[in-house]
C-alpha cells in the first residue's frame, strides 16, 4: 500500500505534490478497479482536482490542486504551455546527436485503443532531448515537452529508434537485466531465476515549473526512484 507521508513532495493550502510510484494510477479509470493517487489524496484532503496527469507506468512528478481557484490558475499553465516539465529516462542504444528535437504529429492508432502513433494529421507534439549519460547499449537521456500528448515522449522515442527500457507498448518491452551488463554474472543458488533491475518503464517526471497562485514562480524536483537509481549505478559501473 501506498504511504503518502512518503511520496508528498512539497504542498500549500493550494495545491501538493507528489513523486508518484510506478504502477499507481494518476487517476481512476473507467472500470474504476484499481486504487489511483487522486482516491488516496482525496482520502487525506476530501475534495482533491486534477492538474494533469502522467501515464501509470511513469514515475514521478505529479500537480493536484487543493480547490477550484487553485484548479483553474494552474490547469490554464497547462493549456497555455506556461509550465516547465522536464524527464528522465532511460533508452535503448545512444542517439547520434547528444541533443536534438522532434515535432512529429501524434495520433491514435486507427485500430488498437490506447497506442499512439506519429501521423501528420496527428495533434502537434513537440519534445527536446538531451543525452545526460552514454552507456553505449544504453543512454541517460533529459526530456523537455513542448506540448503533453498521451504517450509523446515514448512515441517519439520509438520514433527515433531508441524506445524507452522496457515499454511495453512502444519498446520490446524486455526488462534489464544485471547480466546483460556484467560480464561474470552468477545467479544465486537461492533464486530460480534471475531479478531484473529495471522491470518497469524507465521513464521519470523529474521536474514542474510553474506558477504559483500568488505569482511567484515555483521549481519542483522529483528524485528518482529506488529502482532507477540501482540500475543507473550498475551501468556507470559496468559500462562507462
Amino acid at each position: 500500500m501506498t504511504n503518502l507521508k512518503e511520496i508528498i513532495l512539497a504542498e500549500t493550502a493550494d495545491w501538493v505534490a507528489v513523486n508518484k510510484p510506478s504502477g499507481l494510477l494518476s487517476i481512476p479509470d473507467r472500470e474504476g478497479k484499481e486504487i489511483s493517487l487522486k482516491v488516496l489524496l482525496a482520502g487525506k484532503y476530501g475534495h482533491i482536482y486534477t492538474v494533469h496527469r502522467i501515464d501509470k507506468d511513469t514515475s514521478g512528478l505529479i500537480l493536484f490542486a487543493k480547490n477550484e481557484a487553485a484548479h483553474r490558475h494552474l490547469s490554464l499553465q497547462f493549456e497555455e504551455r506556461e509550465t516547465e516539465k522536464i524527464y528522465q529516462g532511460l533508452v535503448l542504444g545512444v542517439p547520434a546527436e547528444t541533443k536534438g528535437r522532434t515535432d512529429a504529429a501524434i495520433a491514435e492508432h486507427p485500430v488498437q485503443k490506447g497506442l499512439m502513433v506519429v501521423h501528420r494529421k496527428g495533434k502537434e507534439a513537440v519534445t527536446e532531448y538531451e543525452v545526460l549519460e552514454d552507456f553505449g547499449r544504453y543512454a541517460l537521456l533529459q526530456f523537455r515537452i513542448l506540448t503533453g500528448r498521451t504517450h509523446q515522449i515514448r512515441v517519439h522515442m520509438k520514433n527515433l529508434g531508441h524506445p524507452i527500457v522496457c515499454d511495453p507498448l512502444y519498446g520490446d518491452g524486455k526488462s534489464l537485466l544485471l547480466s546483460a551488463v556484467k560480464a561474470k554474472f552468477k545467479l544465486s543458488k537461492t533464486d530460480e531465476e534471475e531479478r531484473p533491475l529495471m522491470g518497469r518503464l524507465a521513464l521519470h517526471a523529474f521536474r514542474l515549473g510553474f506558477n504559483d497562485t500568488n505569482g511567484e514562480r515555483v521549481q519542483l524536483e522529483a528524485p528518482l526512484q529506488k529502482d532507477m537509481r540501482a540500475t543507473l549505478s550498475q551501468l556507470r559501473k559496468r559500462l562507462k
